[in-house]
């Protein structure tokens, strides 16, 4: 591990000569920003499963050179094996973490790439999931610049926005979700006030996005989850941006527990609440938010992380969803890089 200013950090990348992929792990900050190299695939299952990477675009960028990594253990010059043992790492990583789209989307088209060639000998095909790993990392990065460059016209200067949980650079390439329009705002000199909530349990807008937004120089406001609701009575907040793990067919998103809440305030306020995601986090195949797997985190992230002490009796029963869906009629409008997409969803979305 070396340590070394977040700014100046990818927040992963493939080391040819290591052979790993390289991230910054995410669990250590605000404290120690450090790299991990994974050079295994067990050692980047439990990187994308304990969140040491985290974020849909970037779960996805992981998971896409791991699985080129993968390949390269693969010790065999039979297509049919290769193909085998390549499916079923692929079946492995996607157990990792069952809510993000962008994981299985990633692993299929990296799948495909070995479908397709057949024909071609195990080193080419290496080759060439070399190449489409890198070129999922590179989109990345242009379809989250081009969200913020939809999203900058529906703000003005000096306008307060609200985020929660971490959309931000450190959940994607660069530029972040829902934190694009803020990257592109700052360049302007928008001057936005930005108010992020810390997000419990695992405090990812504390240690994450206050951490990044600060560090770049803007000017944000950390405030606990149940503080929402009076900075937007006070008028502090023109606008919400989020981000998301996955988008239903009908509009309705699955993303970090209490988002869902934020959108009631939103919506109650009269503020316009934007959800921001990449195409590949839409899955048409989902038809509405009840039908998107939540993922159940361990009791003790809510009962002792975070603590010099337990702060919850011994026994007590735990429920930590996660994720939460906020409905398609609580968002203003969802932002991906084809363009801003407003209800009815599933014409839309389609787009």
């Amino acid at each position: 591990m070396t340590e070394t200013n977040i700014l100046e950090m990818e927040t992963l990348a493939l080391d040819d000569k290591e052979h790993a992929l390289v991230i910054i792990d995410q669990t250590k900050l605000p404290n120690k920003a450090a790299y991990l190299h994974l050079k295994t695939q067990g050692e980047i299952w439990a990187a994308i499963h304990t969140l040491q990477v985290r974020g849909a675009p970037a779960i996805g960028d992981a998971a896409a050179i791991g699985m080129y990594l993968a390949a390269c253990e693969i010790d065999t010059d039979d297509y049919g094996v290769f193909a085998q043992r390549f499916h079923a790492a692929a079946d492995y990583l996607n157990s990792s973490r069952p809510t993000a789209v962008n994981l299985s989307w990633a692993l299929r088209r990296m799948e495909s790439v070995v479908k397709n060639a057949a024909e071609k000998s195990i080193p080419e095909i290496r080759a060439l999931l070399r190449e489409e790993a890198l070129k999922i990392k590179a989109e990345d990065i242009d379809i989250c610049q081009r969200i913020g460059v939809h999203a900058l016209p529906l703000v003005s200067p000096g306008d307060g926005l609200l985020t929660h949980c971490n959309a931000g650079q450190l959940a994607t390439a660069k530029y972040g979700t829902a934190t694009a329009v803020m990257y592109l705002g700052h360049k302007k000199g928008y001057n936005f006030k930005i108010y992020a909530d810390e997000t419990r349990p695992l405090l990812q807008g504390a240690r994450l996005t206050a951490y990044e937004l600060s560090a770049a120089g803007m000017d944000v406001t950390l405030i606990c989850d149940n503080m929402a609701a009076t900075v937007m009575k006070n008028g502090w907040i023109q606008a919400v941006f989020v981000g998301c793990d996955r988008v239903a067919a009908n509009g309705d998103t699955a993303n970090k527990i209490g988002t869902s809440g934020v959108a009631i305030l939103a919506k109650h306020y009269g503020i316009p609440f934007y959800v921001c995601a990449p195409s590949s986090t839409i899955d048409l195949d989902t038809p509405t938010g009840a039908d998107i797997h939540i993922e159940q985190r361990p009791p003790e992230e809510i009962t002792e992380m975070w603590y010099k002490e337990r702060m919850a009796p011994r026994g007590i029963k735990v429920y930590n969803p996660s994720f939460d869906v906020t409905d398609h009629t609580l968002i203003t409008a969802i932002i991906t890089e084809k363009g801003v997409c407003r209800a009815p969803y599933t014409t839309s979305l389609m787009m």
